[in-house]
């Protein structure tokens, strides 16, 4: 016992020391250009302002045509770069809908419901009452009006009430907080991955708030929880052809028709994952809009993995055995999860990650590939690009998972895992729900990074950085 403990403390040593090596190691790389320019600046302070006007009258007369050219070359390429350059996308304001407090559902109240729908067996009943107990949900989270009515009405009527109240009640509050005219909005991206109704639901918002006719508006529907940041990528793409252009992007999920009845358990995991929940956004590229935006979009960057069978698999939408259609959930979710992660992350580390871990992991990769060494591969430090964390809270375990992965500590998971107690797994728009959180109890700062990450399904994942 005595020698484990001596071990244990020789480890935390250990640990101790590498964080402090790599902290120096990230300082040095980080200011090398300061150190560089030091010695620089030194030299040029011991001259006199009578030295600069003889080295510029020397140029002139001596390298005048030189001169000139390098002037002219010098304003064709500053005017090349901002030409070319993309345009800004700023984040003027967003909200995210709270249901009314009617709508809130306990275990309790959820599992009366499922015993008198009669739909369910007692095998079912108990393995679902075990989902919630371990789902991280706490007893205050919203579900549709149509799942609290004795019976549950799951007409297709109720799933567009339902979808109308999410949506409209969103875009009312973020009208109001942004005072931008529905006639200056341009672009329009919806998305529901289940709920695709005729008209569709861009349509649907076109009618209520009277928008233009030459409007680009787009519905996306079978993407799932990563469809949230995908209409952002969207949005954001279509805004570097709309010059002085307003996006709106409403994401929101519904409940009502998506209620399985049967008995299939990889099916009715979805029963006790989901609540209500939806979110607006308004996102511009107006330069007169910098300064009273909240956030400035830089990096988007999507992996698909469509393309691997138990990716493509792992969330089907399909009938059981007696027929009754409802969405399947594999067994290798979270770990496919972790795969598109990886991938995800290795893309976007280049364009994030300062100059010292990027060092430090060629370096790791070098001596195992290159030198053959029997050392782990150094996975970089995130918390040294982002602030903040916002990690899709798609339930306890997926949570887990990402904390692992990214090497996370409590605070960065904090986020996530409040909202995923406070309101549940609200889909595309928990991302926001969770950047709510972060605002309302003073995180943010002015100049903070942010890293949004969504997975679904790993056929997409999807990291948005602010």
């Amino acid at each position: 016992m005595r020698y484990q403990e001596k071990q244990d403390l020789r480890n935390e040593s250990n640990s101790f020391k590498l964080k402090y090596v790599k902290l120096a190691c990230h300082y040095l790389v980080s200011k090398a250009m300061y150190l560089f320019l030091l010695p620089l600046t030194i030299a040029l302070a011991h001259l006199s302002v009578e030295d600069f006007v003889h080295f510029f009258n020397h140029l002139v007369l001596n390298y005048l045509e030189l001169v000139i050219l390098c002037i002219m070359l010098t304003i064709i390429l500053v005017t090349g770069y901002f030409m070319s350059r993309p345009r800004q996308v700023f984040l003027l304001n967003f909200v995210c809908y709270k249901p009314d407090p009617t709508q809130m559902c306990s275990t309790e109240t959820f599992m009366k419901q499922f015993e008198l729908s009669g739909s369910f067996s007692e095998e079912s009943l108990a393995f679902q009452k075990k989902i919630l107990e371990r789902s991280g949900f706490g007893e205050k989270t919203y579900v549709s009006k149509s799942l609290l009515e004795v019976p549950m009405n799951l007409s297709f009527e109720e799933a567009r009430k339902e979808a109308e109240m999410v949506m409209f009640g969103a875009i009312d509050e973020l009208l109001a907080k942004t005072g931008v005219k529905c006639k200056d909005i341009g672009i329009l991206v919806v998305n529901s991955s289940m709920f695709n109704p005729t008209p569709s639901l861009s349509a649907m918002v076109v009618n209520r708030y009277r928008l233009r006719g030459n409007i680009l508006s787009y519905s996306l529907g079978g993407m799932g929880c990563s469809a949230g940041l995908i209409s952002i990528d969207l949005a954001k793409q279509l805004l570097q052809v709309q010059p002085n252009s307003y996006a709106l992007v409403v994401r929101m999920e519904s409940m009502t028709l998506n209620w399985y009845r049967g008995n299939n358990r990889s099916m009715l995991i979805t029963n006790c994952l989901f609540r209500m929940g939806a979110a607006a956004i308004l996102l511009s590229n107006r330069s007169s809009d910098r300064h009273r935006s909240k956030y400035q979009l830089i990096h988007s960057i999507r992996t698909h993995k469509g393309v691997d069978d138990n990716s493509f698999n792992c969330v089907y939408q399909k009938e059981d055995s007696t027929k009754t259609v409802g969405v399947s959930l594999s067994k290798d979710l979270v770990t496919v999860a972790g795969e598109a992660l990886k991938t995800n992350i290795t893309t976007l580390g280049p364009l994030v990650l300062p100059m010292s871990e990027q060092l430090l992991f060629l370096a790791s990769l070098i001596g195992r590939k290159i030198f053959k060494m029997k050392i782990k591969q150094y996975f970089p430090d995130f918390k040294l690009a982002f602030e903040h964390f916002c990690l899709h809270a798609g339930g306890r375990a997926v949570l887990d998972e990402l904390e692992r992965n990214l090497q996370l500590t409590k605070w960065n998971m904090e986020p996530s895992r409040m909202t995923l107690y406070r309101f549940g797994n609200t889909s595309s728009s928990s991302l926001w729900y969770e950047l709510a959180y972060c605002e309302a109890n003073g995180r943010i700062k002015k100049g903070d990074r942010v890293k949004s990450l969504m997975n679904f399904s790993s056929l997409n994942s999807l990291s948005l950085t602010d």
